[in-house]
């Protein structure tokens, strides 16, 4: 195969862990020209990945016509296969929209070349689905695909300098999320005290997020003044450089903490009823998840307990 088309189009989390499914897809394809299919926000990432060659960031037209025309332009590359991560009714379309004569495809599509035919596909945790996915396409024969065992994906590759100099010992933490999905936040009180709980143990809390996060940090430097605060400073790469040396980061249900735990920090994810950690979450090599149905029932001093349990396990 010369031409080979991957279509995720997003958020950061979900890109993240499909990350590991894009390194098996170059694996079975070395000499393919890889063409990524994504949407603006991850078009870098993609592009810096070693598993992509080229990207396109228009996988959600705004328009019609701009359907139209992205539609025509991929009818007019001639892909010799495409491997659907998104697998919704979207990329589906896409599939449809390519008839009378679609690529082999690797999918959800009524019809495709190669369906991923698990009927629990929507009960399995993004890693392992898509590892049977790619069984099923025929590239990955012994994926491991039962609870925990498919391999998390990998960002060793992704490095750039932070925007500033820390101190050797420092632990990240991400208490933003989601703005309309509030259930998914852990209270800004208790991240306070747990970077009071951290800068006790010699840990140098630095408070990461986007722009939209702001407002939190203040909340946190106020409890500890040793806090640095970084929201809104550090793009994908620079995050997970801070990760890849931290001695710990904790965060919600957000793709900065996908990030923090496939560049290998001892990542705890907190989690609530609004998602399932079975299904999404982060994995690293040393990535665990806590969860309550309600976020506010969740104790400073049980996050800290699991800490000091990742800490000794790193």
């Amino acid at each position: 195969m010369n031409r080979v088309l991957i279509v995720k189009l997003g958020a950061l989390g979900d890109f993240v862990l499909a990350l590991a499914a894009m390194k098996r897809i170059r694996e079975a394809h070395p000499e393919a020209e890889i063409t990524l299919l994504t949407t603006p926000p991850y078009a870098a990432l993609g592009a810096a990945s070693p598993y992509i060659d080229r990207v396109r960031d228009d996988g959600r037209p705004s328009s019609k016509r701009a359907q139209a025309a992205m539609l025509l332009q991929l009818r007019r590359a001639r892909f010799d296969r495409v491997y659907d991560l998104q697998t919704s009714t979207r990329s589906s379309v896409y599939f449809f929209a390519l008839h009378p004569d679609p690529p082999e495809w690797s999918g959800v599509a009524p019809g495709c070349s190669h369906p991923h035919r698990n009927p629990d596909r929507d009960r399995m945790h993004t890693l392992e689905r898509q590892a049977d996915q790619l069984k099923d396409a025929g590239i990955w024969p012994d994926a491991l695909t039962t609870p925990g065992t498919a391999p998390p994906p990998d960002l060793t590759w992704l490095t750039a300098a932070p925007p500033v100099e820390l101190p050797e010992a420092y632990a990240l933490l991400i208490p933003g999320g989601s703005a309309h999905r509030p259930e998914k936040r852990w209270p800004i009180d208790r991240h306070a005290a747990l970077a009071n709980g951290l800068a006790a143990r010699g840990l140098t809390p630095v408070v990461l997020g986007g722009p939209a996060e702001r407002d939190l940090a203040p909340a946190i430097a106020a409890a500890e003044p040793s806090a640095v605060d970084l929201t809104g400073r550090t793009d994908v790469a620079q995050l997970a450089t801070l990760a890849r040396h931290a001695r710990l980061a904790v965060g919600g249900d957000t793709g900065p903490t996908h990030v923090a735990a496939a560049a290998g920090a001892p990542t705890l994810a907190l989690f609530s009823a609004a998602s399932d950690p079975a299904l999404c979450a982060p994995r690293g090599p040393r990535a665990q998840s806590l969860r309550r149905p309600d976020l506010a029932d969740l104790s400073v001093e049980e996050v800290l307990a699991a800490t000091e349990g990742l800490a000794r396990s790193a």
